[in-house]
């Protein structure tokens, strides 16, 4: 769990910097007037006031000297707990696997990997910047009670006024900056659904129903930034009124203190500085909304980094040839059962067709065989062993998957089918074994054609995300992969399959009676639960069977 005190200790190696020049300029702010002050003395004593300008002008020199420091160390330690963060943030949105980020949309994901940490980087400088902020206030009350008490007092009254509207600022500002960030994200998670189904936006003729589904939450967010623009006005304009007044009661006080002879001319110059300085507070509104920005940033990352990693098991998995049981396995999503006690001993080495209607939960089962996410109920196992036994990087290497809509990842279209570049050779025996070799070789670098900039059809997709999962050595789940596919490629992969010797077993999820035809078992599901499992041909001269296929 990330928390606002654990952001802002990843800048301790820049926080000590930081705090050592808030502090090096909180004490030449407050030694200034008095400087100031005695050079006034000085001159009305006209003897001696050359050294105090020099002294004035060192202590500016220092000032400045540490403000540039502090924007240096401020900068630095702002990006590298950037960086932390979002590296953190990363790790678990992709370690926690489909059903770990199954509760975010993918646009808001992106919103709080990027931005909202950017803002939750803030914490460590902004909370030093806001305690050294206090320093002169208070400094200046206490330099004020050795010049006089009274003057002290009246300073005390004014800047008690300033608290309370720092006070009230800053207890409003929280709330509405976590909307305006939690607003800004649902707009990027409907940004990224759009920019998903681009062309089936175009094609369908609502592209401007899109703009305003997406645009229609601007005014929301010109709603919080108005709410965050008129706190900030009020609370600058409470400090504004305030902030004379403090100065006021305190040059009134040590007016009537001159007169008495309380106070030299120098002395009252110098409380003239330190009222300024405690009216000055109402400058902490910046402060204060960084720190409120920061504060909504770190919980909105909070809530990414409550993303459970997909345990694994530390198991290998025993000689075998991929024989997959399944042990009373359900699956709900709330109060939806997606699968009902399915009960399945399929044999090693064996071609298994997974058909149904729509919403029969094939999809499902494919999931949960190739752990892209757990049963709620139940158990799977490959070759005997549980699959949430099996080590990380065993279980990968012996399950493969494959999807109808491929996400290729990489930088080249080699990098796509082999992504670790563990060898040419395999890579090359992938892409032939799919007929992706067919296409790949007419590029104009072949495989290291750029992924980005190859003109690839459905169907040369799905070659392709067939090739990444070709190399498992148990088992290779397919859902719906080859829908894309010609008949006469599709033909030719089937074959492939179902001829395979590399002793491994095929889970394919499809909709094409020529694809169940040619496996050795055909898995029948209806609303979550196994209505028969049989060949092709047996079950064939099912009316309802012969329906699921249209």
């Amino acid at each position: 769990m990330i928390t606002f005190r654990e952001v802002a200790k990843q800048g301790r190696g820049r926080l000590p910097l930081i705090g050592v020049n808030a502090l090096i300029g909180s004490a030449v702010t407050l030694a200034l007037p008095s400087v100031l002050g005695r050079s006034v003395d000085s001159i009305v004593a006209g003897d001696g006031y050359a050294r105090w300008l020099i002294v004035t002008a060192a202590l500016i020199g220092l000032g400045i000297a540490a403000s540039i420091i502090d924007a240096f160390a401020g900068a630095a330690c702002v990006a590298e707990t950037t960086a932390w963060l979002r590296n953190r943030l990363v790790r678990h949105v992709v370690r926690g696997g489909p059903d770990g980020t199954r509760a975010f949309e993918t646009g808001d994901l992106v919103t709080r990997v990027s931005a909202n940490a950017t803002d939750a980087a803030q914490a460590g400088p902004a909370a030093v910047t806001a305690i050294a902020a206090i320093a002169p206030p208070l400094g200046s009350l206490v330099l004020l009670a050795v010049i006089d008490p009274w003057l002290a007092a009246a300073f005390f009254g004014g800047v008690l006024l300033v608290i309370l509207v720092l006070w009230t600022f800053a207890k409003r500002t929280a709330d509405v900056s976590l909307a305006y960030q939690e607003t800004q994200g649902r707009i990027a998670a409907l940004l990224s659904e759009s920019l998903t189904g681009i062309r089936t936006i175009h094609s369908a003729g609502t592209t401007e129903r899109e703009e305003r589904r997406i645009l229609g939450l601007l005014p929301e967010l010109h709603r919080h930034g108005v709410v965050t623009w008129r706190i900030l006005a009020r609370s600058g304009a409470q400090a504004a009124v305030v902030g004379p007044l403090v100065l006021v009661a305190v040059l009134a006080v040590g007016g009537l203190q001159l007169v008495a002879g309380n106070v030299t001319a120098g002395e009252l110059f110098a409380a003239s500085q330190y009222a300024v300085l405690g009216a000055g507070l109402g400058n902490l509104t910046g402060v204060l909304g960084e720190l409120a920005r920061a504060k909504a940033g770190v919980r909105r990352s909070a809530e990414v980094a409550a993303i459970e990693s997909v345990p694994h098991g530390s198991l290998t998995l025993p000689p075998g040839t991929g024989q997959l049981t399944f042990d009373g396995v359900s699956v709900f999503a709330g109060e939806k059962v997606l699968l009902d006690n399915v009960n399945l001993d399929l044999p090693g080495g064996v071609t298994v067709a997974v058909v149904g209607p729509s919403g029969a939960g094939k999809s499902v089962l494919a999931a949960v065989a190739a752990r892209l996410r757990d049963p709620s109920a139940g158990q799977v196992s490959l070759d005997g062993v549980p699959l949430q036994a099996v080590s990380r990087r065993a279980l990968r290497h012996a399950v493969g998957c494959a999807f109808e809509r491929p996400q290729l990842v990489g930088r080249t279209v080699g990098e796509a089918i082999d992504p670790h570049a563990v060898s040419p050779v395999r890579t090359l025996a992938a892409a032939r074994a799919t007929h992706a070799h067919d296409f790949v070789s007419r590029l104009p670098d072949g495989y290291f054609t750029s992924l980005r900039k190859a003109p690839m059809s459905g169907g040369e997709r799905q070659r392709l995300g067939l090739a990444r999962a070709w190399s498992a050595r148990r088992l290779l789940v397919l859902d719906d992969a080859t829908s894309s596919l010609d008949t006469a490629t599709e033909r030719q992969i089937s074959r492939t399959l179902t001829e395979d010797r590399r002793h491994r077993t095929r889970l394919i999820v499809t909709h094409r009676p020529a694809t169940a035809a040619r496996a050795d078992l055909v898995i029948w599901l209806d609303r979550g639960q196994v209505r028969a499992i049989a060949p092709h041909a047996d079950l064939w001269h099912n009316t309802s069977y012969r329906a699921v296929f249209g």
